[in-house]
C-alpha cells in the first residue's frame, strides 16, 4: 500500500508539473538547521523552474503545532522523521509524498579555537560556564544533544550549565554571541559560503544519539499547487543533492530518486 501511494503521488507530480506553464509560489516550512542550505536550494529552484519560494524557518515541533492549527504552509522540511509521518497519519499531509531528503550530523562547537578537543572531553571539565542546546521537546538536534550527554554520562554534571534555544539556529546564536562558550549545533552551521567558520569543534559520533534523518512531506494545502509539486521533485534531483553535500549534509541512498 505504501509503495502504491508513492508511485501514484510521484507520477501525479510529474504529470502536473509537465503541464504547468505558469509561475506560482510555494510556502516551505524549513527546520532551522537547514535554513542556510535551503536558501541556496531555493535560489537554484527558482532559476530552473520560474516558481517562487517563500521560506519560513523554525523548530520542527513548533511547525507541527502551527500546521495542526491551519498554518498556510504547502511543504514541510522537518528535522526528523516522526513529524512528517504523524502529519501523514493525521491526514494533514499527502500520502506517498514523504521521503528523507538529508542526513544531519551533530557538532559541539565553540568560538574559542582551543576549547573543544577532538574527543569532546571538554564536557567533563569546568572550562565553561554555559552549554547551549536546542529545546529537546521541539528540536531533534536538541534531543540528540541530550542523548549524547546521557550516553557520555555527563548530563548530571552539566545540567545546571545548560541554556536552551528554541531552535538550533538560536543555539548557534548563543555561542556566536559569546552568551555560551559551547553549543551543540548542526554540522552544516560550521560553513558559510563554503568556508569553515572560526573556532573549535567535535563531530559527535553517530553512535551517541538517534540518527538525524530529516524528512520532507507535501502538506494537503499544497497538493494542487504546481510550485509545491515542482519543488518536491527538485528536492530529489541530483542538483539539489549536490548543493546539500556542499553545505555539510549527506544524502540517503534512495532507489527511487529521479534522474
Amino acid at each position: 500500500m505504501v509503495r502504491r501511494n508513492w508511485i501514484r503521488f510521484w507520477s501525479l507530480c510529474l504529470a502536473l508539473t509537465a503541464q504547468c506553464s505558469w509561475a506560482a509560489e510555494v510556502q516551505v516550512a524549513v527546520a532551522a538547521n537547514f535554513s542556510s542550505t535551503m536558501q541556496v536550494i531555493a535560489l537554484a529552484f527558482e532559476q530552473e523552474s520560474g516558481h517562487q519560494v517563500r521560506i519560513i524557518t523554525g523548530a520542527t515541533g513548533k511547525f507541527y503545532a502551527q500546521i495542526k492549527h491551519g498554518a498556510p504552509f504547502q511543504v514541510l522540511l522537518a528535522a526528523d522523521t516522526q513529524t512528517p509521518l504523524l502529519l501523514e497519519q493525521e491526514g494533514l499531509a499527502v500520502a506517498g509524498s514523504r521521503f528523507t531528503y538529508a542526513l544531519g550530523r551533530l557538532v559541539l562547537w565553540s568560538r574559542q579555537p582551543d576549547l573543544v578537543d577532538a574527543q569532546g572531553e571538554v564536557l567533563r571539565s569546568t572550562r565553561f560556564k554555559r552549554l547551549a542546546i536546542a529545546d529537546p521537546r521541539l528540536a531533534p538536534y536538541g534531543a540528540a544533544a541530550m542523548q549524547t550527554l546521557e550516553q557520555l554520562g555527563v548530563l548530571a554534571q552539566v545540567k545546571d550549565r545548560l541554556v536552551q534555544g528554541e531552535s538550533v539556529t538560536q543555539t548557534y546564536q548563543f555561542v556566536a554571541s559569546a552568551n555560551a562558550e559551547l553549543g551543540f549545533i548542526a554540522s552544516s552551521q560550521l560553513f558559510v559560503d563554503g568556508k569553515r567558520i572560526a573556532g573549535s569543534s567535535w563531530l559527535v559520533p553517530e553512535s551517541l544519539h538517534s540518527p538525524l534523518r530529516q524528512d520532507a512531506v507535501l502538506l494537503k494545502s499544497g497538493q494542487a499547487n504546481p510550485a509545491a509539486l515542482s519543488f518536491m521533485l527538485f528536492l530529489r534531483s541530483p542538483r539539489a543533492r549536490m548543493l546539500m553535500r556542499d553545505n555539510g549534509y549527506s544524502n540517503p541512498s534512495a532507489k527511487h530518486d529521479f534522474p
